[in-house]
């Protein structure tokens, strides 16, 4: 039985990842500075480590006194864009550190394979009427934030350990992903999240609040197919950097409308000021589907397993009925 170790496994896309390597037959442990708000962990070991740590690190990628066969390195200080233009120092500080010490001891205990999940946020600001860009346009390097910056600069150490070290290093770009058992208040959720707990609050006819003019473009990329795209990619031979998401694109105010539809309202926006981002990130999926990944879900499906679950958070903490 091969054994994985998941960083980031308290985490929104950690959390289904782990289920997804349960189903794959590993033996999966879990690690995150703390454990999943949301769902008990599939996972058949959790430890609760601080990663930005080197000790920690070293103990988390050695089971049984010996390397893990893969280690995904999901660890993170994120959240929505609310939280990426505010936190920018500890986006750098404390994510740099997580990912200086996990790759290090990873290549030093000798892990077989190496996931780093990276971002769209390495890309430049474009219109939504240019051509897409592949992976190879993250160069000359204008990412529109700092965590943008320090993704790409984590990529670049993983490859440079991959070459002296001899350990496989696979890296995924992800655009937005949703999704049930998310982070859905607070600060750091995510459009799909945060739009859908603000409709599931509303009455029909309602108002609310959305950052922005509603025209930005974005990509929103179900978690069930986000996790099948890393796993592909990390038993795949596939050694540059690999966009994972979905090719349908859509405005704020339409993500907005969506949500309405899904949820059986109708629902106004107000657009206020806030930060928006980039006004569009056009990617080329053509690697990853090289590898035979299909998106699966539309943004209407997707949002069909989504919005209930938002909603049923919703109403349990206002402890009402349906909405």
């Amino acid at each position: 039985m091969k054994k994985a170790v998941v960083c980031g496994a308290g985490g929104f896309i950690g959390g289904h990842l782990v289920a997804r390597l349960k189903r794959e037959g590993f033996w999966v442990r879990g690690v995150d500075i703390k454990a999943h708000e949301f769902r008990k962990s599939e996972a058949d070991e959790f430890k609760l480590l601080d990663l930005r740590e080197p000790g920690n690190c070293a103990a988390a990628v050695m089971v049984d006194g010996k390397p893990a066969d893969e280690v995904y390195q999901l660890a993170a200080d994120m959240g929505g864009m609310g939280f990426i233009h505010t936190a920018e120092c500890e986006i750098m500080h404390n994510s740099m550190l997580i990912n200086v010490h996990m790759c290090r001891a990873a290549a030093q205990a000798g892990v077989g394979r190496y996931f780093f999940s990276s971002s769209a946020c390495v890309y430049r600001d474009m219109r939504s009427d240019e051509p897409d860009i592949t992976e190879d346009d993250a160069y000359p390097a204008m990412p529109d934030n700092e965590y943008g910056w320090e993704k790409l600069y984590a990529e670049r150490m993983a490859k440079a350990y991959q070459r002296h070290s001899g350990m496989v290093v696979r890296i995924a770009r992800f655009q937005n992903c949703y999704g049930p058992f998310g982070t859905w208040q607070g600060g750091r959720e995510k459009a799909p999240a945060a739009i859908s707990r603000k409709v599931a609050e509303a009455a029909d006819g309602g108002v609310i609040d959305v950052w922005g003019d509603g025209t930005a473009m974005r990509v929103y990329t179900y978690v069930d197919d986000l996790i099948d795209g890393i796993y592909r990619l990390m038993h795949s031979d596939m050694e540059c950097p690999v966009n994972i998401g979905s090719d349908e694109r859509v405005s704020v105010d339409d993500l907005v409308a969506a949500v309405a539809a899904v949820a059986g309202k109708r629902i106004k926006i107000k657009h206020v000021e806030g930060p928006v981002g980039v006004a569009a990130r056009n990617h080329s999926s053509a690697r990853i589907r090289s590898l035979g990944w299909v998106c699966q879900h539309s943004l209407r499906e997707g949002l069909a397993k989504t919005y209930p679950w938002v909603a049923e958070q919703v109403r349990r903490k206002r402890g009402k009925g349906p909405n």
